[in-house]
């Protein structure tokens, strides 16, 4: 959250902000560009594809910033980036990219999509603890800097402090965190960012497939342009299941996993497979989910643990 505000505060300071919105997370974007400019809050249902014609309209209009969530993980849906960035150039508008659960775990290309600010979390793909963001920034967007800008989280001084000799922070860092962050990238490193995006995907592919032979219907309205998250899976409870059911039952069983925010609260659950999960996180994760269907009487369309295993052993 720091890291989106820093980055709205720094370079959208009372400017026209087109946000676009299919889930929790773009709202909340959306909630910050309020703060510092003339929003737009561009929506859709939640899980379901932007809509790109409102936002050329709001570009033909004049908006001069367009903030978006990459991967919208409280809906399980990885938004069309590439495409709003072509809109963005076109239009010769800032382009600021929510990052925080695709960059490590999904194709990022800032600099080729015309992305001017992208964000990311240390505690989701990366695998760091919580506490740290870091920004990139393209010349654009240093051209363009706001005159009014936060205090702590001006990007302007974090700049210059990252760029003397020796670097620093501009304010007292918290080294432990930054340390950690260190080690979770040398481990990306070791892994290769390509084998960790497949790994990812191969995960998720897994999870997506055990729903469909269970016959649960996925969150994600999915299109030619919007496609099902790599890094979150998620489901609508079938009539009659209550989340408490399933997982109050998998929590007892020591495995947890998330259910829905705000509209979405007790109507889905969402599996991740962010960061250092693998195989046996995931198998285990489908199984107790497999259980707890059993146990709620409700009967599932086929055994979904067995055709994951089916998946991840190929």
């Amino acid at each position: 959250t720091a890291g989106q505000e820093a980055a709205i505060g720094s370079f959208a300071q009372g400017k026209k902000i087109a946000s676009l919105v299919n889930g929790k997370f773009g709202e909340r974007l959306g909630l910050i560009s309020k703060i510092y400019g003339e929003t737009t809050m561009i929506e859709s249902e939640w899980g379901h594809p932007l809509n790109l014609e409102a936002l050329k309209e709001s570009l033909e209009n004049g908006a001069e910033v367009v903030t978006l969530v990459h991967n919208e993980t409280s809906a399980a849906i990885l938004n069309p980036a590439e495409e709003v960035g072509k809109l963005c150039k076109k239009h010769d508008a800032l382009f600021i990219l929510d990052g925080i659960t695709s960059i490590g775990g999904d194709t990022v290309k800032a600099d080729e999509w015309g992305v001017d600010v992208a964000i990311v979390g240390s505690q989701k793909c990366l695998a760091a603890p919580a506490g740290l963001s870091a920004v990139s920034v393209s010349q654009k967007a240093w051209d363009r800097l706001s005159e009014k800008r936060p205090f702590y989280l001006d990007l302007k001084k974090a700049k210059k402090s990252a760029d003397a000799d020796p670097m620093e922070t501009p304010t007292t860092p918290a080294v432990p965190l930054f340390m950690a962050l260190r080690e979770a990238c040398r481990l990306m490193d070791e892994e290769g960012i390509e084998n960790r995006i497949t790994r990812h995907r191969k995960l998720s592919a897994a999870v997506r497939e055990a729903g469909k032979v269970w016959g649960l219907f996925p969150v994600p309205q999915a299109d030619a342009l919007h496609k099902p998250s790599n890094t979150v899976t998620g489901f609508f409870y079938p009539e009659g299941i209550e989340d408490a059911q399933i997982r109050g039952f998998a929590k007892k069983m020591g495995v947890e996993f998330a259910g829905g925010q705000d509209r979405f609260k007790g109507k889905i659950f969402r599996i991740g497979d962010m960061g250092i999960i693998d195989t046996p996180e995931i198998l285990a994760t489908l199984a107790v989910v497999q259980m707890a269907f059993k146990k709620a009487g409700y009967k599932l369309g086929g055994d979904g643990l067995e055709a994951a295993a089916e998946m991840l052993s190929a």
